[in-house]
């Protein structure tokens, strides 16, 4: 079973990209982050067409998650159940939850897309929801493991976090800035802590899946790696391949993130179709 992980950076804007990508790579189920929009102005039909079906979380014009598979989607969970709120100004419990989470089972294999959020600038209220939100879904992942240690688990999406020095083009260029400060890469290691691991990296040790559009990032190869899988060792141990899809980068209208892209070693309904290779 072919996985993958992609921020989209919204998926009408790129859905002929992204559904071309998918057939020409026969992938099998993708994880889809900043989709941009409501269930309503998703656009089924381009994936339905090619043999996707689609569950989505998409409450207006920012963030957004999704799947879309063309094997079957179970136990479809929209946010997890400790996921905070966040609304500008406005501080306490009933903050609304944004569309950043959504998890499906596959084939047996627990999946989530993730759309972690930025933090926008060290002491920002953004920088402590972003905390805070890693934080409760670690808490989530470690109870999840403990109640189904046999079941096959990701996270996989958009973490905002680049957790090495060698994830960004020039470190001190992030001096005082986001994404690489000691509490955000404390809390993406808690994850390590409770039993995931980066199931790409030892595969692909370099190789980045972000470059911002201004500045001439992607021709001069200033990018960032913060698009992670995040699996458990039952995981882990289906994982044969991984590949990071730098060339979607290139071209017209592409989105500022890349593919990523994990081969599971897990027969499916859609392994007699497909054709003999000698």
């Amino acid at each position: 079973m072919r996985v993958a992980t992609w921020n989209v950076n919204s998926v009408r804007a790129r859905v002929g990209r992204v559904v071309d990508w998918l057939v020409r790579e026969d992938v099998d189920v993708v994880g889809l982050q900043e989709i941009k929009c409501k269930p309503e102005q998703f656009p089924f039909e381009a994936f339905r067409e090619a043999g996707y079906e689609v569950e989505l979380h998409g409450l207006s014009q920012w963030n957004g998650v999704a799947f879309a598979s063309r094997l079957p989607m179970d136990d479809v969970t929209i946010t997890f159940p400790t996921q905070p709120g966040f609304a500008k100004g406005q501080e306490g419990p009933d903050q609304p939850k944004e569309a950043r989470a959504i998890g499906v089972t596959v084939e047996g294999v627990r999946l989530w897309s993730l759309y972690v959020p930025n933090g926008r600038e060290l002491g920002d209220p953004h920088y402590d929801y972003k905390l805070d939100w890693l934080a409760a879904l670690a808490a989530e992942t470690e109870a999840w493991i403990a109640a189904s240690p046999d079941q096959p688990l990701a996270l996989m999406g958009d973490w905002n976090v680049a957790p090495l020095d060698t994830d960004v083009w020039d470190v001190s260029v992030f001096e005082g800035h986001t994404h690489v400060s000691q509490p955000e890469r404390d809390a993406f290691a808690e994850f390590e802590r409770v039993g995931l691991t980066d199931v790409v990296r030892p595969r692909l040790p370099e190789g980045y899946t972000y470059w911002d559009y201004k500045q001439l990032r992607f021709p001069k190869n200033e990018g960032m790696r913060i698009d992670f899988v995040m699996g458990s060792k039952p995981f882990a141990d289906l994982v044969t391949g991984a590949s990071i899809h730098r060339d979607e980068r290139k071209g017209d209208a592409p989105s500022d993130h890349v593919p990523v892209v994990v081969d599971l070693e897990l027969d499916t309904e859609l392994d007699d179709d497909r054709p003999m290779i000698f």
